[in-house]
């Protein structure tokens, strides 16, 4: 098992093939991601790397986290990630991943936070049909009805659907599949769908339920 990247989500877009059709895809870029730390089995119990992504002016960035960054002699970094590793797949702190650490065609799991969407009432958050736009129904259309029943249990169940705050929420979608690789610039074109807006921070590994393409690079496709 190697590492995965942190990346920046750009957008999407869409790629042509040579046939002419083409293919929807979210550009994401792997600003700068350089291991910040490392984890050990002997000293941490797990074998791990810490990742850092982007950057920090130095003044932002608290006197710990200033010594943290020094040790492994880069930059203040804007956001920081932990992966699990094989420990034969442990990196060195200060090295630098590329867009090359996948490759065209693999299949890849993207995990990231939501679009927030504020309060919402069940028939947008859960897609409930609403009430009866007559036979007695009035101004409650939209509600989503009966919650519960009587003296027993003589509560709400954990977990009901109801109206209430949608997004900003962890989620990952799995089996993408890597449409293009721009190593120049660090881009990654995956094909479909990645949560969170624009500008937000996912995760991208190699996916659980695929078998790693033989010509990826192992451990990781490191700069320089």
């Amino acid at each position: 098992m190697r590492t995965g990247v942190l990346a920046r989500k750009l957008g999407m877009t869409r790629l042509f093939r040579e046939d002419g059709t083409h293919v929807p895809v979210t550009v994401l870029q792997l600003d700068a991601v350089e291991v910040v730390a490392v984890r050990t089995s002997e000293r941490d119990g797990y074998a791990a790397v810490q990742l850092g992504l982007g950057r920090r002016k130095a003044k932002n960035t608290t006197k710990p986290m200033r010594g943290h960054f020094a040790k492994a002699k880069v930059e203040p970094k804007a956001h920081l990630g932990e992966f699990r590793v094989a420990p034969e797949a442990l990196l060195e702190p200060g090295e630098r991943l590329t867009a090359a650490h996948f490759v065209v065609g693999q299949k890849v799991d993207v995990t990231g936070i939501s679009k927030g969407r504020g309060f919402q009432g069940a028939m947008r958050r859960w897609n409930f049909g609403g009430l009866e736009a007559s036979h007695g129904v009035s101004i409650s259309h939209r509600s989503h009805g009966s919650t519960g029943n009587r003296q027993d249990p003589g509560r709400v169940f954990k977990n009901k659907k109801m109206a209430g705050h949608w997004g900003v929420e962890r989620v990952s979608v799995l089996n993408l599949e890597v449409a293009a690789v721009d190593v120049e610039r660090d881009l990654l074109f995956v094909k479909g769908a990645v949560p969170g807006p624009e500008g937000g921070i996912v995760r991208v590994r190699d996916a659980i339920k695929r078998p790693r393409p033989a010509e990826a690079p192992y451990p990781a496709a490191v700069a320089g």
